[in-house]
């Protein structure tokens, strides 16, 4: 009898459970949607345009396509204009590549509806030609857009310089048309040219503010004159060495030309010794600082040690360094005696020579030095706590891999490790290389 009584109470217990989570459930909708709804189902479908918008705009592209097939009111917010004003077009070979595609029904539905409703654009493509001419022909059919920025990006060479340069600009001069407002765009690696240029500039002179143009070989120093002369709002410009020139940077000085506020230029050499790199004149660099004092000049070097003679030999307003190879010690002498405005340095690599004295001379006379990263080099910890020391807290950024730094008698590893963090004012400790 006691076990049959005790069964009876579980079994009588269970509905009450029940009903009291049935019950915080239907507390829960009922705060959500009004009390005069708590006994009824939930209508997704009719929740107001602006809330499922909402929804939608965190969702995947897949996610949101799967979605917009509940009901007809959340397929109608699937087409909402808001939704298509920013969209990357994702472009591979599956049997090449690891990237996902978009589906070319999308494709060829976003072409058919939403083509006017796009405003920021990007294409990223793999290394085959394929999909760089399928992005071209994307392109070409944009012919009711009002694109604000464009982004052509390969995930690795050559993809878009494989395309003919007949189609890549054919399909270029469909969107300067058309677009007539274009603020940004970027197109590195590419076979853009001079006339491309031309009528990006003739449609879009008002508002183009970014051009972002490295490693575009059929663009001549000319046709980038052209940007300058008559793109006055130019606030950010990227390219090769090989196109800048006194007459450009004294383009960007003239009066009529809108400040500068970002030079990037990527001075590349994949055989040592078949380019001979020219050198621009201080008084180039000083009229381009008078006019644009807060400009930022970046240079990405990547070149042999016997490529460097051009640069540096006078005073040079660079204000970001990247070396990606090697790069000597008498190089890192002329960067301490003639870039002042340095605020960044990174150095990959540079031998085994302890650069004490250059990391020193860096640090007196360059006032402005904020961050600094060494890789492959070699420096005494006594000669960086030196360097350290000089800078004090206005180094920010401090990445130093532990092989850099060689122990001596006054230093070991555990003792620059507080000497450093005090002279920076917080917990600073070198970088360790991944063991993997």
């Amino acid at each position: 009898m006691k076990r049959a009584r005790q069964k009876v109470v579980v079994e009588n217990e269970a509905p009450q459970t029940s009903q009291k989570s049935k019950k915080q459930r239907t507390c829960l909708y009922g705060s959500l949607f009004g009390e005069s709804d708590l006994h009824a189902s939930v209508d997704w479908g009719s929740l107001p345009h602006h809330v499922i918008l909402r929804v939608f705009q965190f969702l995947p592209l897949v996610d949101r396509a799967r979605a917009s097939s509940v009901c007809r009111r959340w397929n109608e917010v699937f087409h909402i204009p808001d939704l298509w004003r920013r969209f990357e077009f994702e472009l591979s070979q599956p049997a090449t590549s690891y990237l996902k595609s978009t589906h070319p029904d999308l494709i060829q539905q976003i072409i058919k509806r939403h083509a006017d409703h796009l405003q920021y654009v990007s294409f990223k493509v793999d290394s085959s030609t394929e999909s760089a001419e399928a992005a071209c022909d994307i392109l070409s059919q944009l012919v009711n857009c009002s694109i604000k920025t464009l982004g052509l990006i390969s995930t690795a060479k050559p993809s878009f310089m494989n395309v003919s340069k007949a189609h890549f600009a054919s399909a270029l001069t469909v969107v300067f048309v058309n677009s007539k407002s274009l603020s940004s765009i970027k197109v590195d690696d590419t076979p853009l040219d001079d006339p491309s240029l031309k009528v990006l500039v003739a449609n879009n002179s008002d508002t183009l503010k970014l051009l972002k143009m490295s490693s575009c070989p059929h663009v001549s120093p000319a046709g980038i004159l052209c940007v300058a002369d008559q793109c006055h709002g130019l606030k950010e410009l990227a390219l090769n060495y090989y196109i800048l020139s006194d007459e450009l940077l004294l383009a960007l000085s003239s009066e009529k030309h809108v400040d500068l506020e970002h030079l990037r230029i990527d001075v590349v050499s994949e055989n040592p010794g078949q380019v001979e790199f020219h050198t621009i004149k201080k008084q180039s660099w000083d009229a381009l600082v008078k006019h644009s004092p807060k400009v930022n000049i970046v240079m990405y070097f990547f070149l042999y040690e016997e490529e460097f003679d051009a640069f540096f030999r006078e005073e040079t307003p660079v204000t970001h360094l990247y070396f990606g190879r090697a790069v000597s010690k008498a190089m890192l002498g002329r960067i301490g005696m003639n870039c002042p405005r340095l605020i960044e340095l990174v150095v990959c690599a540079n031998g085994l020579q302890p650069l004490d004295d250059e990391l020193i001379q860096i640090a007196e006379r360059c006032k402005n030095l904020t961050a600094m990263g060494l890789g492959e080099c070699e420096v005494t910890c006594r000669g960086f706590i030196e360097f350290v020391k000089m800078c004090g807290g206005r180094l920010t950024q401090l990445s130093i891999m532990e092989e850099v730094l060689i122990p001596d008698n006054d230093y070991n590893l555990d003792r620059l490790h507080l000497e450093v963090s005090k002279h920076l004012g917080r917990m600073w400790f070198p970088d360790m290389m991944p063991t993997w």
